[in-house]
């Protein structure tokens, strides 16, 4: 006779799981033993670094890989005489073979080719525009046609680790022809370890184009403009900047005195006095500024910053008498004009296709005679 199979009663197995199967809930972080925020902050951390890390190691890979390929089309070009309607077909290939991947399009073929045809030496696309972007790559190769100076552009993107936007204003605003190039007492005022790397810091001119096409009458105005307009400010400064005030009030000898704009530069590790004037430089406005800088020091200066810096933007300046006038100050002082757009004279390549003034003048005369 069967044995009688009685239903199993739910409500008795319901709840019962077995030993292995568990579900965990995290205990509370006041729970954890001393050290634990220590220890995750830790592991974040590399975890991070190693995941920039990653990104940065493929990206080298990937411009070294366009690199290659545009050094072989353009070896079979010098050799064989291979035309445009192969990089056609290739591409038509490579998308054909690689369907996941992107980057085999004619165009992009062919910057891979002016690529390594502008960087001919692979190391030093290793060493210094492999760490970029491929964006930025393409920029150098569009606006600039002079191997050293965009390598040096190739280096100060490296350096401040700016993005392609930020590389095109560098590019548009001539830096190379700016950086380092304020006048200033820098050698004698302090220890040559930080004299170069100070001077390269600040430029002459500094350009402020965002501020419109007035220009501002008074100091007041020229500085409420720089500051409502900070963040732009700010970047033509250049890397390192932080604001720290406007107008700071200081009390000296009973008497009032305001700085201008008041910065901290987190890689000089030193306070930065900027002085503003909307006319031409004279020399009492070193004497006010060293002032400034003294009061500075004794004031905010921690024992770790380094001496403060003044840097002086005029609308005008003469170099000799800029040079006279910081002779003999031990505190470290730069003297740069601002301009509210680029005044340099035209590049060679665009000078050179313009008529002179003469040819003008001659073009005039002989239409008047007519």
């Amino acid at each position: 006779m069967a044995k009688e199979i009685k239903p199993t009663d739910s409500r008795k197995s319901r709840g019962k799981a077995k030993p292995d199967v568990i579900m965990p809930v995290p205990v509370t972080l006041a729970g954890m033993p001393e050290g634990y925020s220590a220890l995750l902050a830790g592991i974040k951390e590399r975890i991070a670094h190693e995941r920039i890390k990653a990104v940065l190691s493929a990206n080298a890979a990937m411009v070294l890989l366009y690199w290659d390929i545009g050094q072989s089309i353009l070896e079979r070009q010098y050799k064989e005489g291979w035309g445009a309607k192969v990089i056609d077909r290739l591409s038509h290939d490579l998308k054909t073979a690689f369907p996941d991947m992107t980057g085999f399009s004619p165009r992009n073929l062919k910057y891979m080719r002016t690529f390594a045809d502008a960087w001919p030496d692979r190391s030093i696309v290793q060493r210094t525009v492999a760490q970029l972007p491929w964006r930025s790559n393409l920029t150098l190769l569009d606006k600039l046609s002079d191997p050293e100076i965009r390598l040096w552009y190739a280096q100060k993107a490296l350096e401040l680790g700016i993005g392609k936007d930020m590389l095109v204003i560098q590019i548009e605003t001539r830096l190379h022809e700016r950086q380092g190039k304020a006048i200033n007492n820098f050698p004698v005022a302090l220890p040559p370890v930080d004299s170069d790397m100070t001077a390269q810091i600040f430029k002459d001119p500094y350009i402020f184009d965002f501020l419109g096409t007035a220009d501002p009458r008074r100091e007041a105005e020229l500085e409420q403009k720089l500051i409502d307009h900070i963040q732009q400010f700010l970047l033509e400064l250049g890397q390192g900047f932080a604001f720290v005030g406007q107008e700071v009030h200081m009390e000296i000898g009973n008497s009032d005195f305001y700085l201008d704009l008041l910065f901290y530069h987190l890689h000089l590790r030193c306070y930065v006095v900027i002085e503003l004037k909307a006319g031409k430089f004279e020399p009492g406005h070193i004497s006010q500024l060293n002032m400034y800088l003294n009061a500075v020091d004794d004031l905010l200066r921690h024992a770790e910053d380094k001496p403060s810096i003044g840097l002086l933007l005029v609308k005008d300046k003469n170099r000799t008498v800029v040079e006279y006038s910081l002779a003999g100050y031990t505190k470290p002082i730069g003297v740069a004009q601002w301009e509210r757009q680029i005044t340099q004279s035209l590049p060679h390549e665009l000078k050179s296709s313009l008529p002179s003034v003469e040819e003008i003048e001659a073009e005039l005369s002989g239409s008047s005679d007519e």
